[in-house]
This record gives structure tokens, sequence and C-alpha cells, in this order.
């Protein structure tokens, strides 16, 4: 199995983990969305925690997808397969971030009912504070950063033809919606999790499990790798030194070697 096979294999399993555990998260984490979460937490921890594990595990999955498709996509262009590991890397930030600040919840939920749960306290507003602060940084900056990193290599595999362009340029399509959804998430015109954001999110959704299938079962295009390799080998590859003249005394000019 050559390296660009293994890097195939690897960036499919990883889409794999990621669209399906991901996913799971949400009716982990469903109780969130009720009005008196505050004084359900304590007694939902469990499903909180499996919950926030759920989308760390979502989130180191998608960073090591840019990882492993950097080595390729870099031969078509080193900068954009660049950006979109970072990009990735700044959406697993923002998604461990906006997981891990929820487990906040439990110690303050038990405080909350230790305390009587009163209807109006500074209990319900610091949940409120997690709560939103959490939704916000998962459904605009770590989708965002998302969508431009999946966009940069479905760009890539469009132009080098490594995948069918049919396949990038869904990719390439769906994200733009998926982008857009962020957008309208971050000036409240959807909510977190609403249908219409829902529906805007499948189609990118549905893009990659086809594209973990396509690169598991068939991966690259042999064509493509071998044009790539080799254009980067020529380019790598030292250049013949010219061969320099001097003038002998007849005037006429005379390769160096032969003096």
């Amino acid at each position: 199995m050559n390296t660009f096979r293994q890097n195939a294999l690897g960036a499919g399993l990883l889409f794999v983990v990621a669209d399906v555990v991901g996913p799971f998260a949400f009716p982990a984490l469903a109780f969130l969305n009720e009005p008196g979460y505050l004084a359900t937490t304590a007694s939902h921890s469990t499903s909180l925690m499996v919950g926030v594990l759920l989308i760390l595990a979502m989130e180191l999955a998608c960073s090591g997808i840019a990882v492993w498709l950097y080595p390729v996509l870099s031969k078509e262009h080193e900068a954009m397969a660049l950006w979109a590991v970072v990009f990735r890397g700044i959406e697993a930030i923002c998604g461990i971030v906006a997981a891990v600040a929820l487990l906040a919840l439990i110690p303050l939920s038990q405080a909350f009912l230790a305390a009587g749960a009163p209807e109006t306290s500074s209990f319900q507003t610091l949940g409120t504070m997690i709560v939103s602060t959490s939704d916000w940084t998962r459904d605009v900056v770590m989708l965002f950063a998302w969508g431009l990193g999946a966009l940069l290599y479905n760009i890539l595999f469009f132009k080098s033809g490594l995948l069918p362009r049919w396949l990038a340029g869904w990719g390439i399509v769906a994200i733009l919606v998926h982008v857009a959804s962020c957008g309208l998430r971050l000036f409240d015109v959807i909510g977190p999790t609403s249908p219409l954001q829902v529906a805007m999110l499948v189609p990118s959704g549905l893009q990659e499990l086809t594209l973990a299938v396509w690169l598991i079962i068939k991966g690259f295009d042999p064509s493509t790798v071998a044009r790539l390799s080799a254009r980067e080998a020529s380019a790598s590859a030292p250049r013949e030194p010219k061969a320099v003249s001097v003038l002998t005394d007849t005037g006429r000019p005379q390769p160096q070697g032969a003096l």
C-alpha cells in the first residue's frame, strides 16, 4: 500500500468517525434545550459527559482529516492545503472549548438545587451564559472554520482531479450553504439546532459520508497521483549547469572544459 492509499484510507475512516459519532452528541445534550435544564442537569450528568466525549471524539477526528490529506493536497497547492489544516485546527479548538464549558453546568446545577432552586437567581444567569456561549462558539465560529477548511480541500480536489469533479463540486456548493448558515446563526435569523439550520447542514454531511466511502473503497485517482508526483519530482530535481565558454586566441568561443 503506497502513501497516497494510506492517506485516502486514513482520511476516509476519520470522515466516518466524525460524521457518525458527532450527531449522537445532540440527543445526549437535548435536555439543555428545555427551560428547566438547570434543575435537571445534575441528574443528567452522565448524559452530559457522554455528549461532551462524543464531541471531543468528533473534533479530534476532524482535525486529523486535514493532517492525513495535507501530504497529498500540498502537491497541488501547498498554501491552500496548509490553510485547510489551520482552519481544521481552529475548528477543533473551538469545538473542544464549547464542549468542555458545558461540564461547568454540573456543579452549577448542584449548587442551584442546594439553594432551593430559586426562580430568579444568579445561577440561572450564569447557566444561560454558559449555554449560549457554547452554542454560539459551536454554531458560528466552529462550523465556520470547519466550512472554510472543507471548502479549501474540495476546491483542491476539483482542481487536481484527485476525486471525481461531481463529488468535489457537490462539496463546494454544500459547504457554501453550510457557511451561509453560520452567518444566519450569527445574526439570530435561525436558532441553534433549528430545523432550518439542520437542513442547511445536511447536504455537506451527506457529501462527507459519500466522500468517506469513496476514499476508503477507491482512493485517489491513480493517473492524477502519478502526474502530481512527477510534477513534484521535476520541480525538485537539480538543474544541469549551463556550459561556460571563453574566447580563444583566435577570438572564437570555446567551451571552458576544452582549455
